[in-house]
């Protein structure tokens, strides 16, 4: 079979285009996405924040000279939180949180990397004089939020 160098070059594009290709939007799109994942001011810490003030709570917002530099500090109560994301945290059993398919050991190498720091930022926490640091996850403040607007109490 004789192919010509126009059904070759067909052949490899259709080859690339079903095998090679990863990602589904371009390099840039992939990198203005990632860049708007934030750290602080997420939906579930705001919802966490919104329900403590009203609450009559009132709170510093990510401490710096504090190990893991808290979401939430009550200084007054000696209480920090830390809003926490499912994926990145391993929470099991979450329906937020599965292990990504691809780059499996990159993946699980980072999530126990995440939560070995995560013990030793609260040991550091309770050696501090902060006796039970709190960690809330989205899936939590997620249900919370839904009986809220159930029971119209938003």
């Amino acid at each position: 079979m004789n192919l010509t160098n126009g059904a070759v070059e067909y052949v490899f594009r259709e080859i690339e285009r079903i095998f090679i290709v990863v990602d589904v939007v371009s390099p840039e799109k992939r990198s203005q996405m990632m860049a708007g994942i934030s750290g602080k001011n997420t939906k579930p810490e705001i919802f966490v924040r919104k329900i403590l003030h009203r609450m009559g709570y009132r709170f510093r917002l990510h401490k710096k000279d504090l190990p893991g530099k808290p979401d939430i500090v009550l200084p007054r109560y000696k209480i920090v939180i830390f809003v926490q994301g499912c994926f990145w945290h391993g929470h099991e059993n979450c329906h937020l949180f599965r292990l990504p398919k691809s780059r499996t050991e990159f993946w699980e190498a980072k999530i126990v990397g995440n939560k070995a720091r995560d013990e030793k930022v609260l040991m550091e926490l309770s050696q501090l004089g902060y006796p039970q640091p709190q960690q809330i996850l989205p899936c939590v403040s997620s249900f919370c939020e839904t009986e809220l607007r159930i029971t119209g109490s938003s």
